[in-house]
């Protein structure tokens, strides 16, 4: 059986190639102009924010597929998929936090923000479409 494939779908997969493509060129030169220059002021912040633009560009697109798709059980599965992954991030970012607050684990979190624990929690969204209602439905 071939997978399920709309329009919103193929354009949500080419949003996704065009941000992860600059981010990967907007994080290697950051990690590379931090680490070889004496770069500071504004332009540091600038570049330092940078690699986040991108991310932000991947919540966005994640969210104009919810708008786009146009088959409703397929949207119902991306939206849940999407209610899991916010409810993980909220759930290990607040345990996290109390942790620091009562100095359990050293402050900071090595580099694993919420985007990195929402983007998990979409994978474990998936999967938890795939065991209630036996299929993940799409690529989000």
């Amino acid at each position: 059986m071939a997978m399920y494939r709309s329009a919103a779908t193929r354009r949500y997969l080419i949003r996704m190639a065009v941000l992860m493509s600059i981010y990967i060129m907007l994080i290697f030169t950051a990690g590379w102009t931090f680490r070889h220059t004496s770069i500071a002021g504004i332009p540091a912040y600038a570049l330092a924010i940078a690699p986040a633009l991108p991310i932000i560009g991947v919540f966005w697109a994640v969210m104009r597929l919810l708008v786009e798709e146009p088959d409703e059980f397929i949207r119902m599965l991306q939206v849940r998929q999407c209610l899991f992954a916010t409810g993980f991030c909220l759930t290990v970012m607040t345990i996290w936090e109390f942790l620091q607050n009562y100095d359990l684990v050293a402050p900071g979190n090595g580099g694993f923000g919420a985007a990195f624990f929402w983007f998990v929690g979409l994978g474990l969204g998936a999967f938890f479409n795939k065991v209630t209602m036996g299929t993940v439905g799409g690529c989000a």
